[in-house]
């Protein structure tokens, strides 16, 4: 399943300042990774084990309580994919979760964070 973005994304400022956005969202065939192309030629890859244990819903990330830890969810597939407006996506997984909106920004946060994000889970998941 292959998402095309089409929009480019600019704010005024002093001058013109272009911010890098995606061009295409592609589900890989097992439905365990998204390969995210942005319009400046970098792409990454995240798991579906990572979006959804880190997923930006309320449920998840505890607001109105503690961070919920998320667990058993190493073989989570992505069932659909949504675009939500020019800022973000939501994703339906398999358990059916989708409440949480990822926000391009936050999709880079994960991808940059991955290593660390994972060690702490896993951590968390021992204690």
């Amino acid at each position: 399943m292959v998402y095309q973005l089409c929009w480019k994304m600019k704010q005024e400022k002093s001058n013109k300042i272009e911010y890098s956005v995606p061009t295409e969202i592609k589900l890989s065939k097992n439905k365990r990774t998204l390969e995210i192309k942005f319009d400046n030629g970098k792409s990454f890859v995240l798991r579906a084990e990572l979006l959804r244990i880190e997923s930006p819903s309320a449920e998840v990330q505890g607001h109105g309580g503690p961070k919920l830890i998320v667990k058993n969810k190493s073989d989570i597939e992505i069932n659909d994919i949504e675009l939500i407006g020019n800022y973000a996506i939501r994703i339906i997984f398999s358990d059916k979760h989708n409440s949480g909106l990822y926000t391009w920004d936050y999709l880079s946060h994960l991808f940059s964070n991955e290593k660390k994000i994972m060690e702490e889970y896993f951590e968390k998941l021992k204690s």
